[in-house]
């Protein structure tokens, strides 16, 4: 693969993935519907998205998920959507972010990984960003969809490490996928007195399981055996970032002091604790 080939495909997944929580936003903010159905619908089109490029192009790979795994991404993705009922967009990314890489930082601490000099003061910079962010004040944001989205960054932390060695990425994304519906379905099922639907919230809906997440995911898989694990890492640190400038240009959202200096410091305390770890190994 070309230098300049990764480039691009590596801008694209990110803006994939800034694209999942802008499609999320617009469908709870702009359209009736609700964030179950939501879920369902990114799952249900994630799913068949993933299964078409499996049958495709990954038919002779191994892999195939597992119901823990699924278990952990239907967690995220349900407290995903009912955060952003009320989360802004860039808010709800940094928050989103910060949790999963604070779970796999934790998770690294609880098997013997030792943090050392710059990798210290980048985790106590990132969690005071974090709650300074999350501190009362007029620009705070929402204490229940803060809450549910810290809960969406763990379970993906989770279902990230989960993943790790497991076989073919995008195969064992499918599967998981797959399996993560019935159980959005249930959810669907049990709040459907409350569900509303409408054609715009179900094109969001479907563009951020298929474009987003699945196209999204599968494109990644294939550029990231390229990249360093620094770089992929590090590279992540740009999704906040589009996320907001998305917010302010489809959605009309503010770019709060609170929200620059927070980010700031997450971004750049999380850059520090994996850059660092990588320059011992």
């Amino acid at each position: 693969m070309s230098y300049l080939r990764i480039i691009i495909l590596t801008v694209v997944t990110m803006i994939a993935f800034a694209g999942n929580t802008l499609f999320c936003r617009m469908a709870l903010k702009l359209t009736s519907i609700d964030a179950a159905s939501f879920t369902t619908i990114r799952l249900i089109s994630g799913a068949a998205t993933l299964w078409l490029i499996v049958s495709l192009f990954r038919g002779h790979k191994s892999g195939k998920g597992s119901w823990r795994s699924a278990t952990a991404l239907f967690a995220y993705a349900i407290t995903y959507s009912f955060a952003y009922v009320t989360l802004p967009a860039a808010m709800g990314a940094l928050l989103l972010f910060g949790a999963v890489q604070a779970t796999m930082i934790g998770y690294g601490i609880s098997k013997g990984e030792r943090l050392h000099g710059w990798q210290i003061a980048g985790l106590v910079l990132a969690l005071g960003g974090l709650v300074g962010l999350l501190l009362p004040g007029l620009t705070a944001p929402p204490l229940t969809g803060s809450i549910l989205m810290l809960s969406a960054g763990i379970a993906w932390g989770i279902y990230s490490l989960r993943g790790r060695g497991a076989g073919d990425a995008t195969r064992i994304t499918a599967g998981n996928f797959l399996r993560a519906v019935p159980m959005a379905a249930a959810v669907s099922l049990l709040t459907i007195h409350g569900a509303t639907l409408d054609s715009a919230g179900i094109g969001y809906a479907v563009a951020s399981g298929a474009l987003a997440s699945g196209i999204g995911y599968a494109i990644w898989y294939s550029v990231l055996p390229t990249l360093k694990a620094a770089n992929a890492a590090t590279v992540q640190l740009s999704v906040p970032v589009i996320t907001a400038v998305g917010g302010v240009l489809f959605l009309g959202e503010a770019v709060t002091l609170r929200l620059v200096l927070a980010s700031a410091a997450i971004l750049s305390g999380i850059a520090l604790v994996i850059l660092n770890a990588h320059k011992r190994r």
